[in-house]
């Protein structure tokens, strides 16, 4: 992992702030691509693990992720700064819109820009999702835990995300039981690498 500066953490995530529309999963696709293709300062491992940290845990998933990379990279120090980095262009931006939002309201160029940034957002939470399912490790249990999850996400919209989040946990760690009592001198990991070249 390269050596980070505080300075160099810090405008990152004010850019990545400044400049990504449509909230924390927009953000996913923009985070990937700068911190783990463009900076190396993560990888596409460390990238998925903080999102599933970040989406368990209260707050915006693009600021929880922010703290995350922060503080492998630079401690504690260097998780306050990312934060606050990449909640500072939303706050002064919010605070001057705040005064003229009433009077763009309704206009044609307005309402017609929304429109498009809603559409190339749309594609970034798309990119982000295929992104995220390319590093699920390749077996039988996590293509059912995906596509179930999916299923109960998309046509019980009811079902509260976080009951879907500490199920997944549950199970995995019910499977990890198991697996260890089948093969109790074998690590978890080797096996689902042995799963996967199985199903291979």
């Amino acid at each position: 992992m390269k050596k980070v500066s505080l300075l160099q953490l810090f405008w990152t995530f004010f850019k990545i702030g400044a400049f990504t529309f449509g909230g924390g999963y927009a953000m996913i696709s923009l985070l990937s691509e700068e911190l783990v293709k463009n900076k190396k300062w993560i990888t596409d491992a460390d990238m998925l693990d903080m999102i599933v940290i970040a989406e368990s845990t209260p707050g915006v998933i693009a600021v929880n992720t922010a703290t995350g990379v922060g503080l492998k990279t630079r401690g504690f120090w260097g998780s306050i700064i990312a934060t606050l980095a990449v909640v500072l262009p939303s706050y002064i931006t919010i605070s001057v819109v705040y005064f003229v939002i009433t009077a763009l309201e309704g206009n044609i160029w307005w309402n017609s820009a929304m429109k498009g940034i809603n559409a190339c957002v749309t594609v970034l939470v798309v990119n982000a999702f295929l992104k995220m399912v390319k590093q699920l490790p390749r077996n039988w249990f996590s293509a059912i835990m995906l596509i179930v999850a999916f299923g109960i996400a998309t046509f019980i919209p009811a079902v509260n995300v976080i009951l879907l989040i500490l199920a997944g946990a549950v199970i995995g760690i019910v499977i990890a039981c198991i697996s260890r009592a089948r093969h109790p001198m074998v690590n978890v990991d080797n096996v689902e690498q042995s799963s996967e070249k199985e199903d291979e």
